[in-house]
Protein backbone atom coordinates (compact mmCIF):
# COMPACT_ATOMS: atom_id res chain seq x y z
CA UNK A 1 0.00 0.00 0.00
CA UNK A 2 1.25 3.70 -1.15
CA UNK A 3 1.95 6.25 1.42
CA UNK A 4 -0.06 9.11 0.65
CA UNK A 5 0.79 12.29 1.60
CA UNK A 6 -2.45 15.03 2.00
CA UNK A 7 -1.28 18.75 1.47
CA UNK A 8 -2.64 20.79 4.31
CA UNK A 9 -1.16 24.19 4.53
CA UNK A 10 0.45 26.70 1.90
CA UNK A 11 2.00 29.80 2.82
CA UNK A 12 3.80 31.66 0.21
CA UNK A 13 6.90 34.00 1.75
CA UNK A 14 9.64 35.82 0.35
CA UNK A 15 12.11 33.97 -1.23
CA UNK A 16 15.29 33.65 1.39
CA UNK A 17 18.03 31.50 1.32
CA UNK A 18 17.85 30.73 4.92
CA UNK A 19 14.52 29.20 4.29
CA UNK A 20 15.53 25.64 3.24
CA UNK A 21 17.47 25.30 6.69
CA UNK A 22 14.41 26.34 8.44
CA UNK A 23 12.54 23.71 6.61
CA UNK A 24 15.63 20.63 7.12
CA UNK A 25 14.81 21.64 10.87
CA UNK A 26 10.94 21.47 10.79
CA UNK A 27 11.34 18.36 9.19
CA UNK A 28 13.47 17.06 11.12
CA UNK A 29 11.62 17.89 14.25
CA UNK A 30 7.99 16.56 13.23
CA UNK A 31 8.75 13.63 10.73
CA UNK A 32 7.59 11.42 14.17
CA UNK A 33 4.71 13.17 14.59
CA UNK A 34 3.31 12.51 10.51
CA UNK A 35 3.96 15.85 9.23
CA UNK A 36 6.39 16.59 6.13
CA UNK A 37 7.47 20.02 5.05
CA UNK A 38 8.26 21.10 1.87
CA UNK A 39 9.52 24.09 -0.18
CA UNK A 40 9.04 25.48 -4.02
CA UNK A 41 11.11 28.53 -5.71
CA UNK A 42 8.73 30.57 -7.96
CA UNK A 43 10.51 33.45 -9.11
CA UNK A 44 11.10 35.61 -6.11
CA UNK A 45 8.74 33.68 -3.62
CA UNK A 46 9.30 30.92 -1.61
CA UNK A 47 6.06 28.28 -0.96
CA UNK A 48 6.44 26.22 2.44
CA UNK A 49 4.18 23.58 2.00
CA UNK A 50 3.12 21.24 4.74
CA UNK A 51 1.92 17.77 4.37
CA UNK A 52 0.51 14.73 7.10
CA UNK A 53 1.30 11.37 5.69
Amino acid sequence: MEDKLELIAQKELNYNDELYKFVDFLNKTFKKKGFIFGITKKEDKAIISVYET
